[in-house]
């Protein structure tokens, strides 16, 4: 594990500098328009870029070297934010620019995501799998607790400017960490093999396709994340600050809560790894996080109420994230990992890009006007400003417990680690 946990350092300190750049600015964009769909448009250029590069980068990274491509990908983004900040500095920001800059940071991630998992399988035995996903929760988790909480503290100190001069800093602990570390070739013959990107994208739709039970949980995933894109990550921050009259401080609190949740579940991955059964690890922990986070944050009218939602809707997460990641990177080659993690991570995010348009639309130009005057769900989410997104979380909590129990009725699902072997194990 002493070379992950060096990796995963390098990562974390880059994710907090990141982490805390894109919430200063979605503040910032927020106030500029006062809409829904400006946060959400946000969320879209943050997934397209990935969904469409992902089955093409996917076929690179299984060719070329996963640690190069890591360390590129660090160092561009790197470069962007530096653009970012010269055009703040010379007053020439505008919104347009932030939806151009996710797309950059959106596309390196294609690369970068899909390398650093296929890393992990090279680096760690199989049974240290999940206890990696969990701390790479904690880290996601972590930042997302610190980077409100810091950005809050020393936005009014140090301005715009030296939040994303903490974002650069950090990336130069991402390359440093890499460049100390040897990552595992896998085949050599291969990485020299000719390039074939839509026979190998083929090869890797027809090979899940053969395993229906994986097949089938990606679906699942699929609407999954539609349903999270429509809500918790589409329209979130717009929903607590129109409830709270823009307050900044209030949404850093509910952000922050969200990263407490998602740490404690980490810590309890990272110690005790995750159950025997992932399957149903994996729908029971996403159907609790739907109906116990989504429809308390919909249905709450106080900050209390939603830090408890929050940290409900994160605690579980790690859960399903560790117990998801454990079982593809167990019945996965890792030869093949990259090109199968890249068109997996394609279909997972396919909707998202739709569901942040469509969460933005529906807040902005059918809930939000609905709620203004009293209706019959009034009495759960009020009739003020923000109360029509509120019940949009609501439908959104039903919804997503509905399709983590459809997930569980398909069979082919439900005996996933049964009928499809380990690949050490296949014949």
């Amino acid at each position: 594990m002493k070379k992950f946990t060096l990796i995963w350092s390098g990562q974390f300190l880059s994710l907090m500098g990141s982490n805390m750049t894109r919430f200063a600015f979605l503040i910032w964009a927020y106030n500029q328009t006062g809409k829904a769909s400006t946060t959400a448009l946000l969320g879209f250029f943050a997934y397209a870029p990935y969904i469409l590069l992902s089955p093409f980068a996917g076929v690179l990274i299984d060719r070329w070297d996963r640690k190069k491509i890591m360390i590129l990908s660090d160092l561009l983004a790197g470069c962007f934010t530096i653009l970012l900040l010269v055009a703040f500095l010379s007053d020439q920001m505008y919104i347009w620019y932030l939806f151009v800059f996710q797309a950059l940071s959106s596309a390196l991630e294609a690369f970068q995501v899909p390398a650093y998992t296929s890393s992990i399988t090279l680096l760690i035995p199989k049974e240290k799998y999940a206890k990696a996903s969990g701390m790479r929760s904690f880290s996601s988790n972590a930042a997302q607790i610190a980077a409100p909480i810091l950005t809050g503290a020393l936005l009014g100190i140090i301005g715009f400017t030296g939040i994303m001069l903490i974002d650069i800093i950090t990336f130069s602990f991402a390359v440093s960490s890499l460049l100390l570390v040897s990552i595992p070739q896998i085949m050599k013959k291969q990485l020299i093999e000719r390039v074939h990107i839509f026979k190998d994208i083929k090869f890797s739709l027809h090979y899940l396709y053969e395993r229906k039970g994986l097949f089938y949980l990606m679906i699942i995933y699929i609407f999954i994340n539609l349903i999270a894109a429509t809500t918790y990550f589409g329209i979130l921050p717009a929903y607590i600050l129109a409830k709270t009259n823009k307050n900044e401080v209030i949404l850093g609190m509910v952000q922050t809560s969200l990263g407490v949740g998602g740490v404690i579940g980490s810590i309890v991955v990272s110690i005790f790894g995750v159950p025997k059964k992932k399957i149903l690890t994996i729908l029971l922990a996403g159907g609790a996080s739907f109906l116990l986070g989504d429809i308390l944050m919909g249905v709450g009218q106080s900050v209390y109420v939603w830090i408890t939602a929050a940290i409900l809707s994160s605690i579980f997460l790690p859960l399903l994230m560790g117990a998801e990641n454990a079982l593809w990177q167990s019945k996965i080659k890792p030869s093949i990992q990259g090109r199968i993690f890249s068109i997996k991570g394609m279909f997972n995010l396919s909707m998202m890009p739709i569901g942040f348009l469509l969460g933005g639309f529906l807040a902005d130009y059918v809930f939000e006007p609905m709620f203004l005057k009293p209706t019959v769900f009034s009495f759960l989410v009020g009739q003020d400003k923000g109360s029509g997104m509120g019940f949009m979380f609501f439908i959104s909590g039903i919804l997503g417990a509905l399709i983590c129990l459809l997930g569980y009725i398909i069979k082919k699902i439900r005996n996933i680690e049964n009928e499809i072997p380990d690949f050490d194990e296949a014949k």
